[in-house]
């Protein structure tokens, strides 16, 4: 049996929790200090170090009486982050097990607080441990060290659900989950579940199969400018086209991407305008927030419209090189645009339906803008 100093994010004892394994309120703790050291953020993410510094204190909690399945645990979730244990002598000459990172393997900044990070980022590192828990014993700690962007991405989209607009006037039934197994897991994943739910008459289904793509969620712009009337539309190739084996690879689309943790989709829309197409938007006019295909998906799309300044010369070739995107951006005229939709030609949802907003929404768009240049 152990015991272990706790300075950082499992100090959070609903976190803590979920990577032992244990009820709420069993854990035998108690507060500690740590002299000559200070708890210092990360420059390169949400989470802390522990850092020596001479005359500073790190307090935190000591959790006693750890068994051989409980350091596996904390092993593997702690190993993702690249953090091993080390014995250090508290200041009420207790010796405990800390978790540090090797040295120069994070950069520290400034004080780190508990209490910052349990607002922003508490929720989501619970529903992030759940995920990261459940491949214990099916991934090795360098697997899920590999995936953990994608991880942490998936539990903001759970945060995200919770405030969804939508489902006035529906059935607000009882589902229920009787198995679920995570089948696949990289950039996206696949779930597979056995689930039963309630009928509108009231009574309850029987138990059915389903499996579900998981990806997360996007935000998704159609810049518009209203005083040349034009808008940018970006191609690039994709792999649903090409897997399906249509015979066009490269597809129109709106400027688009993933809502990273900690953004809004407002805030996603503006910076994937600046790296996919050097746009620097002004109002964002929310078209949908809509599923893509809830059937057998999660993938939800915020969708919006975004006023630009779009002169020819912003037509070109962008992207980020370290996501291997090649980008081409154009501005056609909103009448360009209506021809596109009228003819079937564009094949990208989101699109054809921030198109018909437009359609319906120009006049006020223009008038707002005042006239238009010739």
């Amino acid at each position: 049996m152990k015991n272990l100093f706790f300075y950082g994010t499992l100090r959070h004892l609903p976190l803590l929790e979920i990577v032992l394994g244990k009820p709420p309120g069993t854990l035998s703790l108690r507060p500690a200090v740590l002299s000559d050291h200070r708890v210092a953020a990360v420059a390169e993410g949400p989470y802390p170090m522990l850092v020596t510094d001479q005359g500073a204190r790190a307090a935190g909690i000591v959790v006693e009486n750890l068994g051989i399945s409980d350091l596996a645990r904390l092993d593997f979730y702690e190993g993702s982050f690249d953090y091993d244990l080390v014995p250090m002598t508290l200041d009420d000459g207790q010796v405990a097990e800390v978790y540090r990172c090797a040295e120069g393997r994070w950069t520290p900044k400034d004080d780190w607080s508990l209490e910052e990070w349990q607002v922003k980022w508490g929720a989501m590192s619970c529903h992030a441990a759940r995920e990261v828990m459940g491949y214990l014993g099916t991934k090795t700690r360098d697997e899920v060290a590999a995936i953990f962007g994608p991880i942490r991405a998936r539990a903001w989209s759970r945060l995200n659900a919770a405030r969804s607009r939508h489902g006035d006037g529906v059935l607000k039934g009882r589902t229920e989950v009787t198995d679920y197994s995570r089948v696949y897991s990289k950039f996206f994943a696949l779930d597979e579940m056995t689930l039963s739910f309630e009928r509108f008459d009231g009574s309850m289904s029987d138990p059915v199969q389903r499996s579900v793509f998981v990806p997360v969620d996007a935000a998704l712009v159609l810049p518009y400018d209203p005083v040349r009337d034009a808008v940018m539309l970006i191609e690039q190739v994709r792999v649903g086209p090409l897997a399906r084996g249509d015979g066009t690879v490269w597809q129109y689309e709106p400027v688009a991407g993933r809502v990273d943790p900690g953004e809004s989709p407002e805030q996603t829309a503006r910076r994937e305008a600046r790296e996919e197409a050097g746009l620097d938007l002004g109002a964002l006019h929310a078209v949908a927030q809509s599923y893509a295909s809830p059937g057998n998906s999660t993938e939800f799309f915020y969708i919006y419209v975004g006023i630009a300044d779009l002169p020819d010369s912003a037509e070109g070739v962008g992207g980020l090189e370290a996501e291997a995107e090649d980008i081409r951006s154009r501005i056609i005229s909103f009448d360009a645009l209506m021809a596109l939709c009228d003819s079937c030609q564009i094949a990208n949802t989101p699109l054809a339906l921030a198109s018909y907003w437009l359609a319906r929404h120009r006049s006020s768009l223009r008038s707002e803008a005042g006239a238009a240049k010739p």
